[in-house]
């Protein structure tokens, strides 16, 4: 699949998982360093935001956007992958002094097991993955234009229909 950012071309490293697959397993540990596995979440339907720099405008809105929407919410599970490094992301969130479950990925597991790492640029394409309480995908969207947000509509109206 390829993707853009602002008009350049970039191929993901392979297809990305799509709706009625079942999730990929992962492991990916929080700020507190504590791990996280898909089995973590299975139960509950859960939204998966991922986003290619936790440090920029674009990543900073999409995680500030679903966190406010969702943090409150206990029948769902809300998760922000990043393949950016556990100081980056605790800065981010005390810059920004949101609490939050943040996965950090630097060795890329979850962007090549999930099909969106974008090797050129060493980054994750900027994505949404929503599981139904038993780990199968039930929306997916990967954003075409990497400096564009995603529909966060279309994955909160997916996410909703699932509790």
């Amino acid at each position: 699949m390829e993707i853009t950012k602002r008009d350049q071309k970039y191929q993901l490293i392979k297809e990305p998982l799509a709706v009625g697959q079942l999730a990929a397993p992962f492991h990916l540990k929080d700020l507190h360093e504590q791990m996280y596995r898909l089995g973590d979440f299975i139960g509950k339907p859960t939204l998966i935001s991922v986003v290619p720099d936790i440090n920029t405008s674009v990543c900073s809105l999409q995680t500030r956007v679903f966190n406010q929407k969702l943090s409150q919410n206990e029948q769902i599970h809300f998760i922000t992958i990043s393949n950016n490094t556990l100081k980056q992301q605790e800065h981010w969130c005390q810059a920004e002094d949101l609490d939050l479950l943040m996965l950090h990925d630097p060795e890329n597991t979850f962007g090549q097991a999930y099909g969106v790492y974008i090797p050129e640029l060493q980054v994750y394409a900027r994505a949404i993955f929503v599981l139904d309480k038993d780990g199968v995908i039930r929306y997916e969207e990967i954003v075409s234009e990497m400096t564009h947000e995603p529909n966060y509509e279309q994955a909160l109206a997916a996410l909703t229909s699932l509790i």
